[in-house]
């Protein structure tokens, strides 16, 4: 028996991580740059969530939903707190897709509709449902189609007002899109949108699968802008390396017993990942450090020759490289110790380092980057 082939992978090993490093099998550190496809939020290994999750694993890790969880409330109250959204409910599960699939029957169920609208290039996840919503088509199952999904150009206002009609149950998009190659949505984009979406009956999802958790140095992306979701989807970074994802529910939203369930979503060890990194958000003021880092990151890059620009917010940014050949670079910076991570747009990297990079390490990484780029000139 082996395994699916089903990854490509970089050449690497890791066995031992602590802070914004990874050390592999033989001995070589790299300063991660990339978390994992950003899942690292708070940094390898930080204490405080190694302490909460050993201390519940020495008592219990795991008992299901069928039993009175007081973690899951604690986790909801760090949740709710850390994002300032003290109104919404919370449904704790194990994935972004999942908690994508569990958003979109929400919606559908609000509403009593099957239509979708989702943004071109998006990518929220490889589930039925959340295929319906990502588009490419390479990867869409022979049991799902788009049939009742429009997919719109990012930041295209006259296709989003044709496409967002009384028939729509749902529309979805990106807090900023990832594997697009980070994307930003416009702020009178996503106004819009929610006007839109209010006029018609119609659910404002807002992925924040890898977008949240403190990426872009709001919570949220969405909150650097002037709306309010009708439910927000979380996860990644939102565990620090556990699996674990939150679906947000706005207040005025109905629901009903039974209507969602899942045998892992909301285990103790889970609430626990998310209670340590959503408290430690807060306690180490990460958020303004990240804008902090992520802007020094961005100016010093764009005085290299070889990045044509930088996209994105806080510590989720995308390098357009000017060649227009993003591969080779990965390659190279790995040489020079730094892992990143590529994207679907072939000219650009993914810059997604933990949210407490120290000012070293930054240095270390445009260190990197410079001479990578020399080495390939």
């Amino acid at each position: 028996m082996s395994l699916l082939n089903v990854y490509g992978k970089l050449p690497l090993t890791p066995v031992s991580a602590k802070g914004s490093w990874v050390t592999d099998k033989d001995g070589t550190q790299y300063l991660d740059f990339y978390g994992g496809h950003g899942v690292i939020s708070i940094g390898h290994q930080h204490p405080t969530w190694v302490k909460a999750l050993t201390q519940q694993i020495e008592k219990i890790s795991f008992y299901s939903n069928a039993v009175e969880l007081p973690q899951q409330e604690e986790a909801a109250k760090a949740l709710k707190k850390a994002s300032n959204l003290l109104d919404y409910e919370v449904f704790f599960c194990n994935s972004g897709a999942e908690a994508n699939e569990n958003a979109l029957k929400l919606a559908a169920w609000q509403n009593d509709k099957k239509k979708l609208v989702a943004v071109e290039k998006a990518f929220h996840g490889r589930t039925l449902s959340a295929l319906q919503i990502t588009d490419n088509p390479s990867i869409l199952s022979p049991l799902g189609s788009f049939e009742n999904t429009t997919f719109v150009p990012l930041n295209d206002e006259d296709a989003l007002k044709k496409a967002i009609t009384k028939e729509v149950a749902a529309f979805v998009i990106e807090g900023i899109q990832g594997v697009a190659g980070v994307n930003e949505p416009t702020a009178h984009y996503l106004e819009l949108a929610q006007k839109l979406c209010k006029e018609n009956n119609v659910c404002l999802i807002l992925d924040e699968v890898q977008s949240g958790a403190g990426r872009t140095g709001k919570f949220f992306a969405f909150q650097h802008f002037n709306i309010k979701p009708d439910i927000i989807t979380s996860a990644k970074g939102l565990g620090n390396g556990f699996p674990v994802a939150a679906v947000l529910v706005a207040p005025h939203l109905h629901y009903k017993l039974g209507m969602l369930g899942t045998t892992f979503g909301g285990n103790y060890m889970a609430c626990q990942s998310v209670t340590s990194v959503c408290e430690t958000i807060l306690n180490e003021n990460l958020l303004e450090h990240t804008l902090k880092q992520g802007e020094k990151i961005k100016t010093e890059l764009l005085k290299l020759n070889g990045i044509s620009s930088v996209r994105g917010k806080g510590l989720m940014l995308g390098m357009v490289i000017s060649s227009g050949q993003a591969k080779p670079l990965q390659v190279e910076l790995l040489k020079q110790g730094v892992i990143t991570g590529t994207s679907s747009a072939a000219d650009t990297l993914r810059i997604l380092p933990p949210l407490n990079i120290n000012d070293s390490e930054v240095d270390f990484f445009l260190n990197a980057i410079s001479k990578a780029l020399k080495n390939l000139s």
